[in-house]
This record gives C-alpha cells, sequence and structure tokens, in this order.
C-alpha cells in the first residue's frame, strides 16, 4: 500500500506537492469514490484512480536538461499565451519543470514526469548546490559579498550560507559579474538577495545544478540525462547534509 499522492507522482501526473492539492480540491477518485483525505492509501496493482476523470497511465520516467531562455516560464502551460519550457521538448510523456526559473533569467533547468525524483531533488532538506552567474548594477564591495555568504534576511527568513565571488567589473559601465552558489530554492531568491545588497540584478543565468551543467547546449536546447546522471542525482539527493 502506498499513499495516494505519491501513486499520482510516480504516474508522472504532477508532482507530489501538486497531487496532494489535486486531493484536496477533490478532483482525484479511487475506484470510483472521491477521496480528500492526504493520509489516504491505495494498492497501486488493484485499486483504480483518477485524476481529473482521466485514469492513471503509468508512463516510462523520461529526464531532460534544457537551456533554458530568457522570456520563458517555467510551467508546463501559461494563461496569458506566453511560451513555456515544456514548447522546447518533444515529448509524448506529461513532463514539467523541477523547481522554476523567472521569466527573465536563462538557464540550466530539468524537466520530468517522475514526480518521486522531483520531490526528491526540491526537498529542502539536501543541499544540492545551483551555480549563478550574475550581472548587477555597481561594484559590490567585499563587505557586501560577505553579506551574501553569511546570509541575507529577506521578508520570508534569512537564506543558508552561500558561496559568491566577483569574477569581473566595468567601471566605466559601474557594472559587475559576480558567481553565487547557493541550495535553497526561494522564489526569485537570487534576485531579491542581491537587491537586499543594493545591486540590482540586469542579467541572470543558471550555469550549474549539482555537477550537471549547460555544455554546448544553446539558449532553446536539451538533452536527455544519462541514466547514470539520474543515479548519481538520486544518489547525490539522499546524501545527509553536513
Amino acid at each position: 500500500m502506498e499513499r495516494l499522492q505519491k501513486v499520482i507522482a510516480k504516474a508522472g501526473v504532477a508532482s507530489r506537492r501538486k497531487a496532494e492539492e489535486y486531493i484536496v480540491e477533490g478532483r482525484v477518485k479511487v475506484n470510483g469514490e472521491t477521496v480528500t483525505e492526504l493520509g489516504t492509501k491505495v494498492n497501486p496493482s488493484k485499486d483504480a484512480v483518477e485524476v481529473d476523470g482521466v485514469p492513471l497511465d503509468k508512463e516510462e520516467p523520461v529526464y531532460h536538461l534544457l537551456y533554458k531562455p530568457t522570456g520563458v516560464v517555467s510551467t508546463s502551460n501559461d494563461e496569458k499565451g506566453r511560451k513555456v519550457v515544456t514548447d522546447f521538448i518533444e515529448s509524448e510523456q506529461r513532463i514539467y519543470p523541477i523547481g522554476r526559473l523567472d521569466y527573465d533569467t536563462s538557464g540550466l533547468l530539468l524537466l520530468t514526469n517522475d514526480g518521486e525524483f522531483a520531490h526528491l531533488l526540491m526537498h529542502p532538506r539536501y543541499k544540492i548546490e545551483k551555480e549563478y552567474i550574475a550581472k548587477v548594477k555597481g561594484i559590490p564591495e567585499r563587505k557586501r559579498i560577505k553579506e551574501l555568504e553569511t546570509g541575507i534576511v529577506l521578508e520570508d527568513g534569512k537564506t543558508a550560507p552561500a558561496k559568491a565571488k566577483v569574477l569581473s567589473i566595468d567601471k566605466k559601465k559601474q557594472t559587475a559579474i559576480v558567481r553565487l552558489i547557493i541550495h535553497e530554492g526561494k522564489n526569485r531568491q537570487v534576485r531579491r538577495m542581491f537587491e537586499a545588497i543594493g545591486h540590482p540584478v540586469v542579467k541572470l543565468k543558471r550555469e550549474r545544478y549539482g555537477f550537471l551543467t549547460l555544455g554546448h547546449l544553446h539558449p532553446g536546447e536539451s538533452r536527455p540525462l544519462k541514466p547514470i546522471e539520474v543515479k548519481q542525482l538520486k544518489e547525490l539527493a539522499v546524501t545527509k547534509p553536513s
């Protein structure tokens, strides 16, 4: 027996968190009966589960790495009709992004139909590094960079210790290129951190997720993850932080 939200996630319909929302909203049926309790357990091989009236089809898990361009929404659909990340990947399965990158942020984004995998990578308990390259207004002093490293107090809490380094400066244009490595995933976190030290972001790109990099991909290009990469990501995620 498995929790209902876990079964839905495994089927590739949505992440576990989203599946929980579906259950509470009354969009899930088990053997013809609507279920709204999150503690419900089902037998995946015997019980008939439906989401929005559609029976679960157990799909083969797929994993993609996308170089997300700027001006693209990190969802599988957008009510405003804007381009979404799934527009760049041809897949017979229903895939969705693991986490998000802002509309105006480019870089490495993972997509999958494996809800358990997505849940594992996004769990705040595990410290998977994410490396960003930011072009910011002004030239940050060392004490400002130190603030990024020790943690910034935002409206939703203090950020965890990070790694930051000024890579280059342009005195004429009064801008700087800064590398920032974090392991959290607060909403618009990198931009808010730089705003908090008085150096708003002009341009932002995520270059690394764990051990994965963009390699030779160009904006809008993608590639499937290799089985060994999926295995290593799972191992990385379940490693308890020191």
